[in-house]
């Protein structure tokens, strides 16, 4: 099979094979039928019971708008075209067009008659056969016969969901949105048996700018796809990941993301050409089209490789005028506070810093010898006393008077730095247009993931991402190894910008010691800033595994349920339903396994 004509699955195999080796948890290198009970549950479907399709079809969709689907054939496997047809045929919604650009070679002239065999009977169906040009220059033609308002994108062995055209008509004439994706699933054989799902979250553009987290299936207004230009030829291999970045920057909406699976990905031996791992005109291609992204959005940037295959890092400048304050609280505890500002003045580059700490109710006299030596042996580095009782949030806040830099960090005192630019690579997206806060990767020093940003609804209230996942694994859709868009991120280490905390009068004081940091980010997000976290800042937090609430002390017990409860209170249901988290993951683990309930799956109409 010629490789520009098969969209690139690099990606999607890449996501497939991580799981099965790496998953989000040690139990998850077990068998491939484990991954598929463990992501599907029992059914191992996620296809909308019969009664359902049939209320579908029902509905009346007349002034809903037509999604013509383009489809750049190549030497198509007949079994291949025909599960592609059937499955756009048996589509519960009819608006749909199916446009079909052929390029098969001349010993593959049967493709053709299929087509035109297929048309004779329905006149959705369209037909052009075409002179082999590549995948970009294949999908435009195939464009150039689309009718409907909305264009989309589908491989020509791929299937789509009975329920796709349902969703995203409905969904595009409810919204008018210009850019629709939504979730999909692997399959081997048949669709009713899919092995690995893809639930992505909402519209994250830190996230895009790493992977094409996007894919399949995605639907764009049609004038806009021909306002861009089509698909680029330069860009092949990474063609999709292109258009979208363009078509967002020039439609200036954000995506909707419809969180079902609507498309179902084929993983076969031609799939690709040499396992998971991207050839460079991929990699050229995907770095391309970031950097004209970046470059037509006003920002100056460099792309590179990833930490993984099919991934991207964006390395953004550090302003001329960053400064950044340090506020460290520290009770006793000398030998942490010395680990921490070691490795802080002994690693740290690119970027200019001082630390205040934050002495709270220390008894141990050699604590205050301590601070006399440290602001003697550390540039930068002062004491500041706050008398009142333990409060996060107030001692915070009282640090940030004497507060010189235009970022603050609020930092832990039990942490140790590992990677030397780790706060030049949180100012740089601190300091990006839109961004209001920027978090950090935290380890346990048994290496094993504390924090990979903050999830909200895990547990009822707030969680971890992927923690306990051992360094070094791409989590979930690379989300341990990409930078992204999040709803929080700890405390423990967390960049603002001084004008935000400002706006926000800072940390919330009734809440003392949990939650801070959420209902902080969530007031963040609710003034219209984006929270950023990225895996290229990476310290260890010495905090305990085994640390936990403690059930001993009935009033440390009740302080942390009143604060449960005010979070409760304060964010309702809307803290169950995290935009950066899917809905069709579970709320129970913190490992981004499947929800077994699928609950928001049922509910298909």
């Amino acid at each position: 099979m010629n490789e520009n004509l098969k969209r690139t699955k690099r990606l999607s195999d890449y996501f497939f094979e991580q799981i099965k080796t790496d998953g989000v948890m040690p139990t998850m290198k077990k068998t491939a039928g484990f991954v598929k009970r463990r992501f599907f549950g029992k059914t191992g479907r996620f296809l909308p019971k019969e009664e359902v399709l049939q209320q579908q079809k029902n509905t009346d969709s007349s002034k809903w708008p037509v999604i013509s689907i383009c489809v750049p054939l190549y030497n198509t496997p007949k079994n291949f075209f025909d599960q592609l047809l059937q499955s756009v045929q048996q589509q519960t919604c009819s608006n749909w067009q199916l446009c079909f650009a052929d390029a098969s070679d001349n010993a593959h002239t049967e493709v053709g008659q299929w087509v035109q065999q297929a048309a004779a009977n329905d006149a959705r169906i369209c037909y052009k056969k075409i002179e082999n040009q590549g995948i970009s220059a294949n999908t435009n033609q195939a464009a150039q016969l689309a009718e409907g308002e909305y264009i989309a994108l589908a491989d020509h062995d791929d299937i789509l969901a009975p329920h796709a055209v349902y969703w995203m008509s409905k969904t595009a004439f409810e919204t008018k949105a210009a850019f629709l994706y939504s979730d999909e699933a692997l399959f081997e054989k048949d669709i009713e048996h899919p092995t690995v799902g893809h639930f992505k979250p909402d519209y994250s553009p830190e996230y895009l700018e790493c992977c094409n987290y996007i894919c399949h299936l995605a639907t764009f207004k049609k004038d806009l796809f021909w306002k861009v230009g089509g698909e680029r030829s330069e860009c092949d291999g990474a063609q999709d990941h292109d258009l979208f970045l363009r078509i967002i920057a020039e439609s200036k909406q954000e995506p909707v993301h419809i969180p079902k699976v609507l498309y179902y990905w084929r993983v076969h031996s031609c799939s690709t050409s040499s396992g998971t791992d991207a050839k460079p005109y991929v990699t050229e291609a995907a770095q391309k089209a970031i950097s004209d992204y970046l470059a037509q959005s006003g920002v100056q940037a460099t792309v590179g490789q990833g930490m993984f295959a099919s991934t991207y890092k964006v390395t953004l400048p550090v302003p001329e005028d960053a400064f950044v304050s340090i506020l460290i609280p520290n009770k006793d505890h000398i030998i942490d506070l010395e680990v921490a500002l070691q490795s802080i003045y002994e690693k740290t580059t690119g970027c200019q810093f001082e630390v205040i700490v934050i002495e709270n109710n220390s008894t141990d006299p050699e604590t205050f010898e301590y601070y006399n030596t440290m602001q003697k042996k550390y540039p930068n580095c002062r004491m500041v006393q706050y008398e009142g009782e333990f409060n996060f949030s107030a001692i915070n806040n009282f640090g940030r008077k004497f507060a010189k830099g235009n970022y603050l960090l609020l930092l832990n005192n039990d942490v140790e730095v590992i990677t030397p630019k780790w706060l030049a690579e949180m100012v740089s997206f601190c300091s990006r247009e839109g961004v209001g806060a920027v978090g950090a990767m935290l380890y346990y020093p048994d290496d094993t993931i504390q924090h990979a940003g903050v999830i909200t609804g895990l547990g009822g209230y707030a969680g971890h991402s992927h923690k306990y996942a051992h360094r070094g694994k791409s989590g979930y859709m690379f989300r341990t190894a990409t930078v992204q868009n999040l709803s929080a991120v700890t405390a423990a280490c967390l960049m603002v910008r001084t004008e935000v905390y400002d706006q926000l009068e800072g940390l919330d004081e009734e809440f003392v010691v949990a939650f801070n940091d959420v209902d902080f980010c969530l007031r963040i997000r609710q003034a219209g800033w984006r929270i950023v976290w990225t895996p290229y800042a990476q310290l260890y937090h010495h905090e305990s595994k085994s640390r936990g609430l403690d059930e001993e002390d009935e009033t440390k017990k009740a302080r942390f349920a009143k604060e449960q409860k005010r979070l409760k209170e304060k964010y309702g249901e809307s803290l169950l339903r995290d935009p950066y988290y899917s809905p069709n993951l579970t709320l129970d683990r913190e490992d981004f396994s499947e929800n077994p309930d699928h609950r928001f799956l049922k509910n298909d109409l």
